[in-house]
């Protein structure tokens, strides 16, 4: 994981006020996924790209109650916050070019 990506729990989820950015990327992931292991390079590098764009890694299996919260029922998911609001939600392992994409519409 880069340094442009922070690792959150629910704790963090809920203390981090995500209105405050204009948009966060988060990364919902499992250390015994093999599609979150290919995943991850990709949202690193975007990350390190989009300075202006919180990024920030969930794992799943230590935050059971956030993933149920948000109805997480697949890794990895990523879910898009723009000032708080859920504004997208993916599934599954996506090339560099749709993240970006998302990103860029909801700018």
């Amino acid at each position: 994981m880069s340094e442009h990506v922070k690792v959150y729990t629910s704790e963090d989820m809920k203390s981090e006020n995500l209105s405050k950015n204009p948009l966060t990327l988060v990364d919902f992931w499992a250390t015994w996924c093999g599609p979150c292991k290919m995943l991850s390079p990709i949202v690193d590098e975007i990350a390190a790209e989009n300075p202006d764009v919180v990024f920030a890694k969930v794992d799943v299996d230590q935050n059971p109650d956030l993933a149920m919260g948000l109805r997480i029922t697949a890794v990895p998911t990523l879910m898009l916050f723009k000032n708080g609001e859920l504004v997208e939600r993916v599934m599954g392992v996506q090339p560099k070019a749709t993240i970006q994409r998302m990103i860029d519409l909801h700018r």
